[in-house]
């Protein structure tokens, strides 16, 4: 079935794969102070062109990324009406983009300049995915020049005025 096959695929490379060496963001979690949905913005920007089970898995993992940054970002746990617990979500909306490799790469370009410090960024790519564990990934990663990488998806938090700069034409992955 479908649902076996994306659930086999997305452990794969779940599994497979931490993101937070990569990840690299500008500004330490430990320094933002509560996010505003008024004056910062979140996206994900994912290639569409990718198989469903990679799509799903490279969302997931750029969200975890995001959220070990972002830690402020996570409501607190909730009761529903008959009493029972469910884990915090993230307080507001995080729009998934969809583009193309070369849209991906172009904005991945930009976000390595100064004028996007206070964007954090997160990358999924080729390099990491094909990794059986971390340590593969670490050595890969240091041996392969970034401009051969292939960048899968690029989660996005920071200024909304930044962000938007960025993605804010770009369509919705429906």
């Amino acid at each position: 079935s479908v649902f076996a096959r994306l659930f086999d695929v997305s452990v794969l490379y779940f599994y497979s794969v931490r993101r937070d060496l990569h990840s690299f963001p500008t500004r330490r979690s430990s320094d933002l102070s509560a996010v505003e949905s008024t004056t910062s913005k979140c996206v994900m920007v994912l290639d569409e062109n990718l198989p469903l089970g990679l799509l799903a898995n490279t969302a997931a993992i750029l969200g975890i990324t995001l959220g070990k940054h972002m830690p402020e970002a996570v409501g607190a746990d909730v009761l529903d009406g008959s009493g029972k617990a469910h884990l915090g979500i993230i307080m507001f909306p995080v729009p998934i983009l969809r583009g193309d490799a070369e849209q991906i790469r172009a904005i991945r370009e930009i976000l390595y300049g100064v004028d996007y410090q206070d964007v954090i960024v997160v990358d999924f790519s080729d390099v990491a995915q094909c990794c059986k564990n971390y340590g593969e990934y670490i050595g890969k990663a240091a041996q392969a020049d970034e401009s051969e990488w292939r960048y899968f998806g690029l989660g996005l938090c920071g200024p909304k005025k930044l962000v938007s700069r960025l993605t804010g034409s770009m369509p919705l992955l429906r």
